[in-house]
Order: structure tokens, then C-alpha cells, then sequence
């Protein structure tokens, strides 16, 4: 039951930011491409201010304010857009719902990834693989 109820709060996150959580639907979101909500969305969602959340995808203000008038952003970006939402919503599950606890985490240095920030791994997938990794560890008590 508790697997469920996990999966549960998991999805919820997808759905507050209007993703979908994966599949089929995302990989067809994902090449055409997310629609501007998305954006302020999961700006809100996690709690980073709008000028935050646009380093941590690497999108230019200049490049947002064209998203913007578009209403859609490339694939690229919502590629690194899912990157976040991914880890932002692993993190959320690993401190049990506590968005607060997860929006900490992800913006202070953790010994397990070198003393970086992971919200600054997100760059690549390799990185961003990293940074689940080590979620993955910490869920089942791994810390080396």
C-alpha cells in the first residue's frame, strides 16, 4: 500500500506541472516540444524563482522571452526541462513528500556528489544520472 501511495505523490507532481509522467505521451511532449506553462508551472511547483529555474535548464532570458511569444519551448529544452522535473520530483520521494527538504538538498553541496550542488549537475544526462544514483543510495541506506 505504501508503494502505491508513493506512486500516488509521485505522479501528482507530473500532473501540477502538466507532464506527463512517462511513456508514450512524454516521448511525443518531449519532441514536439513542452508547452511555455510547463516552465512557470514547475518554477512554482519547486519553488525556484523564474531566474533560477532558467540557469538550472540553461535557457537565456532573451531565449525565454521568444519561448514565451512561441508558447512552446524546442525539444533540447524540454529535454533538460524533464531532466529537473525528474530529478526535483525523485528528491520530493526521497524526503516523503517534503518539497521544502527536496528544494534544500538539490541547492546545497552534498559530500556524495563532490561537494557540488545537484541542482548544477543537471546539465547533462550523465550528471543528472548521477544525481538520481545517489538518490537511489540514500533511499536504501547506500552512503558510500
Amino acid at each position: 500500500m505504501v508503494a502505491a501511495a508513493e506512486n500516488h505523490e509521485l505522479n501528482r507532481i507530473w500532473d501540477q506541472i502538466g507532464v506527463p509522467a512517462r511513456g508514450e505521451t512524454l516521448f511525443e511532449a518531449v519532441a514536439k516540444g513542452f508547452k511555455y506553462s510547463v516552465f512557470g508551472n514547475l518554477a512554482a511547483v519547486s519553488g525556484l524563482g523564474k531566474g533560477e529555474f532558467t540557469t538550472v535548464i540553461r535557457v537565456a532570458p532573451a531565449t525565454l522571452r521568444r519561448r514565451s511569444k512561441a508558447g512552446r519551448f524546442t525539444s533540447d529544452e524540454s529535454d533538460r526541462i524533464y531532466r529537473f522535473a525528474q530529478v526535483f520530483a525523485t528528491a520530493e520521494q526521497l524526503f516523503e513528500g517534503d518539497r521544502d527538504e527536496a528544494r534544500h538538498w538539490l541547492t546545497h553541496p552534498v559530500k556524495g556528489l563532490g561537494g557540488r550542488r545537484p541542482i548544477d549537475m543537471l546539465g547533462t544526462s550523465a550528471e543528472t544520472q548521477a544525481v538520481l544514483d545517489l538518490i537511489g543510495r540514500l533511499e536504501h541506506g547506500v552512503f558510500s
